[in-house]
């Protein structure tokens, strides 16, 4: 989302505890967005959750607006059809991480926690 892509694609939805299936060649190593252990138990990982937050916030048809990198935090700003802004910054930092949104010639000072992701819309 970060460098104009028009969709963002999850390799596999869903993988068996060995990280099956997967074409040859492929990532042998690459989970889903959930592990499927038995016909009765299955697993969410990270990606699934990646997924579930993009989707509830960014709708689509929404069109990328922005995005700033540092060493910290990555963000990526949307506009939905609705016209609202949707802001998504990362933090990979194991600290509490301050800085500013500035957006319409205002200007909010954020803090936002370690190794976490935050969700913002005006």
């Amino acid at each position: 989302m970060r460098n104009w892509s028009k969709i963002a694609l999850e390799w596999n939805l869903a993988n068996d505890p060995k990280f099956a299936p997967h074409t040859d060649g492929g990532c042998t190593e690459c989970k889903g967005a959930i592990t499927v252990s038995d016909r009765e138990n299955f697993t969410r990982n990270v990606s699934y959750y990646i997924i579930a937050h993009a989707s509830k916030f960014i709708p689509a048809g929404s069109q990328r607006i922005a995005s700033t990198q540092t060493d910290k935090l990555s963000t990526a700003a949307f506009k939905t059809q609705f016209g609202k802004i949707v802001l998504i910054v990362q933090n990979d930092n194991q600290a509490d991480e301050n800085f500013n949104i500035k957006f319409a010639g205002k200007t909010a000072a954020v803090t936002i926690s370690g190794r976490s992701t935050a969700t913002y819309i005006f």
